[in-house]
């Protein structure tokens, strides 16, 4: 064997101590059995298979390489599970060997260092937030409270599709006022983008644009995530667009935080009146096992605001353009909702329980339109097999539903709108049946689930009982963009009429 050049610089026996060690890393990467997939490029992996659409690019290549594939993003190996399988391994049997979460920058960047639920490395910090918000701030209690809220936004909502009547609306702005005035009163404790006054801290218009942006930025393929030398060069502008996005954030978060200490501090013995005040009261508790800092409070209030907002509105505004593609499917949800509701009343959050057909229009699009088609990116926290492969600690790795979503497999005409084929089955989305997971599964499971699937199945009942609806547009246009949530390309235009049998006082106060 030829002597490397640096061996002349050092001592003959550590030359030797370092050709054995290498020899042993080598023998030992060649041993691995790792998954099968494209053969990487040097630098960037496999990078140059990804589209502008990565689930779909992922969907393509899972297709010739199996449902556990292995990818180079960079210099990062990846693992990608596409069956149900593979995902049941990944998220139930070694979930807490994929509990960990890549460092990016959208987690730096957008989520204070990492601080919230989404980005938070696993750990006490991470095990800590979950457990605020399952036990304390989205409790079964705490949500059954809030009803009122709902209730009131949703009456606004009616209101205002009343006041259009007949004229063209892009869809998705109303659902997204409904959901942001309704999070924003439950989290903040009123609308801080409601009001038109000097003293608003931000627009409607201005908010939903941070929401947006904030969703797109965090799902972009950053090269600097996977190229680590090349991140200080920004090549497409993200890391400048999250900082700048960040600041938004800060601005606005900063002065609710400010109003509700000030609100605290003027009366005796507060009580907690929304989610931000909850979390304060926590930050003051000497007792926690981990401090709950100020930028902890806005980065757990940020998730809380964008993941409630984004998947109700996108997901309805999926399920009205699949329903103006199948009007039988459209007449046989009318059709339950006289015989169950009748034509005296709107739908309660209390009436879905016995409304199954809406209930499987849902499940449906979450199907084929999933918010989150690849789910947040995981990590492996330590060397671990799956189905015979080695995957080596710190390998992230991708869940990708949306082509569970389309197995021939596991559901029939895959690619067909189709409500029936959850008619009489148990399949739900609560993250125990691994062919249908919305909200994902496991210890990393978003947490607001209930809060979500509650928003989305009472302002799609609505919609649906009080209004006829049909497209402003000729062409009903299906394409989506990619980033943590997959919406609509183009936003659904369409023209809402109210039905005469459901004038809006009806509509309980």
């Amino acid at each position: 064997m030829e002597t490397p050049f640096w061996a002349s610089y050092i001592p003959a026996w550590l030359a030797s101590l370092v050709l054995v060690l290498l020899s042993l890393c080598h023998h030992r990467r060649r041993k691995l059995n790792l998954p099968p997939g494209p053969k990487p490029w040097p630098i960037i992996g496999n990078l140059n298979l990804i589209g502008s659409l990565p689930h779909r690019s992922i969907h393509a290549l899972s297709q010739k390489y199996g449902p556990l594939m292995h990818l180079k993003f960079g210099s990062f190996p990846v693992v990608v599970a596409s069956s149900v399988e593979m995902v049941k391994a990944f998220l139930q049997t070694n979930d807490v060997t994929f509990a960990d979460r890549p460092k990016m920058a959208a987690g730096e960047y957008t989520a204070y260092n990492y601080s919230g639920i989404i980005w938070s490395p696993y750990g006490p910090s991470w095990r800590h937030a979950r457990k605020l918000c399952t036990m304390e701030l989205l409790n079964a209690k705490r949500l059954e409270s809030c009803e009122y809220i709902r209730r009131e936004e949703m009456r606004l909502l009616l209101k205002g599709l009343y006041e259009s009547s007949g004229q063209p609306i892009v869809l998705k702005d109303h659902l997204l006022d409904l959901s942001l005035n309704m999070i924003s009163r439950m989290v903040l404790g009123k609308k801080y983008t409601g009001g038109t006054g000097e003293n608003e801290i931000v627009t409607p218009k201005e908010f939903k644009e941070m929401l947006d942006e904030w969703f797109l930025l965090n799902g972009v393929v950053d090269i600097g995530d996977s190229i680590p030398w090349l991140r200080s060069l920004d090549l497409r502008g993200y890391v400048r667009k999250m900082k700048a996005l960040s600041k938004k954030f800060d601005r606005f978060l900063e002065h609710v935080l400010d109003e509700h200490i000030a609100r605290r501090r003027e009366v005796k013995d507060y009580v907690a009146k929304d989610m931000v005040d909850v979390l304060l009261q926590l930050a003051e508790d000497p007792n926690l096992d981990v401090k709950l800092e100020r930028n902890r409070v806005k980065a757990i209030s940020q998730d809380l605001i964008a993941g409630g907002t984004e998947s109700s509105a996108v997901t309805v505004e999926w399920t009205i353009s699949e329903l103006l593609k199948k009007p039988k499917i459209f007449s046989k949800a009318t059709e339950e909702l006289d015989r169950v509701i009748g034509r005296e009343r709107w739908v309660e959050e209390k009436d879905i329980v016995n409304l199954p057909y809406i209930e499987s229009i849902i499940k449906e699009t979450m199907r084929l339109h999933p918010v989150a088609p690849m789910l947040v990116p995981r990590m492996t926290r330590e060397d671990c097999q799956v189905a015979g492969y080695n995957i080596r600690k710190g390998t992230r790795a991708l869940v990708n539903v949306w082509t569970i979503g389309r197995d021939p497999t596991v559901w029939d005409n895959p690619n067909e709108f189709c409500p029936e084929r959850f008619i009489g089955k148990t399949i739900d989305v609560k993250g125990h049946d691994f062919e249908l997971l919305p909200f994902g599964a496991g210890r990393r499971m978003c947490p607001g689930y209930p809060l979500g699937i509650k928003l989305i199945q009472a302002s799609l009942a609505n919609l649906l009982h009080g209004f006829t609806w049909k497209l402003a547009e000729e062409d009903l246009n299906m394409e989506e963009i990619f980033g943590l949530s997959t919406p609509k390309k183009y936003p659904l235009k369409t023209v809402a009429v109210p039905v005469p049998r459901l004038p809006l006082h009806m509509y309980s106060h």
